[in-house]
């Protein structure tokens, strides 16, 4: 004899249709925030503070009061200079080590790239081993070093870039080794390859991690950038991701170019049209 449980079969049925609808959203944000998955750190600033997304939990203190801003996608946070983001120290991000790759990238919007003075978007170690992201006379940077074991002086890259438009950069380290040898460091921005230079892996580099200044010492192209809660970013900063992979072209192109955005409730606008700024 058959027994049938109507009431467990719609229950059943109701459960079913909520993962599908729970796995559908979950498609819907990836696509609008187009980050490949497992990031080692991912500070989004969706909420106005500066908590990682990540399993790291890697969770900023500000610095003043950056203030939440309408961004890209979604919102961004807003630094004057005085203001920025201290990120504590990490195994898997700095005092650990070794990394032969690594992506860091960031996504910008500058209100004034032609200033004289050296504005850090990100940067992580110190004089002797590093990276940094920065903006110095209308141009962005990307640079590497790791000086002491390894004799690597420091790779620069960089692309002019104009004042309040929206940029997204990354630096790459690709299949690195203890010897400095070529093309193992890239830039990209917008989903394009800008170029490529000699670079090794990266060793511990256990000095501070600052969004928007400089927290502990940084080496810039010019070999400057010692001190200390310097060279305040001004303009907006929409989100910063790292991997502890070099993410291929495919993974960057979805990295820097989100398919479609709905920013503020309005209608559907595309990234090349996003990218012009404010106006």
């Amino acid at each position: 004899m058959q027994v049938l449980f109507p009431n467990r079969t719609k229950r059943c049925a109701k459960i079913s249709l909520y993962y599908i609808v729970m796995i559908f959203i979950s498609m819907i944000v990836l696509d609008v925030n187009a980050v490949p998955l497992r990031p080692d750190a991912y500070w989004n600033f969706e909420d106005g503070t500066a908590r990682d997304s990540s399993s790291r939990r890697l969770h900023g203190t500000l610095i003043g009061k950056p203030k939440s801003v309408d961004g890209l996608t979604g919102n961004a946070l807003e630094f004057v200079r005085g203001q920025g983001i201290k990120i504590p120290d990490s195994r898997g991000i700095n005092t650990g080590g070794t990394f032969p790759n690594r992506t860091v990238g960031v996504l910008f919007f500058c209100d004034n790239a032609k200033r004289t003075q050296k504005q850090i978007l990100f940067e992580a170690g110190g004089a002797t081993k590093g990276l940094a992201i920065y903006v110095y006379k209308s141009r962005v940077y990307v640079g590497a070093w790791n000086i002491p074991t390894f004799n690597w002086n420091g790779s620069y890259l960089y692309k002019d870039i104009m004042s309040k438009k929206w940029y997204y950069v990354a630096l790459v380290i690709r299949n690195g080794t203890n010897k400095v040898a070529s093309n193992k460091f890239e830039m990209w921005m917008d989903g394009e390859l800008i170029g490529k230079e000699k670079g090794a892996l990266l060793q511990a580099h256990g000095q501070d991690i600052g969004i928007a200044h400089v927290s502990q010492h940084t080496k810039y192209h010019d070999d400057t950038g010692r001190g200390r809660d310097v060279d305040w970013f001004e303009g907006r900063i929409d989100e910063i991701v790292i991997y502890n992979r070099a993410l291929n072209a495919s993974n960057l192109a979805e990295l820097m170019n989100p398919l479609n955005v709905e920013p503020q409730g309005k209608f559907t606008t595309t990234w090349a049209d996003l990218k012009a700024g404010y106006r």
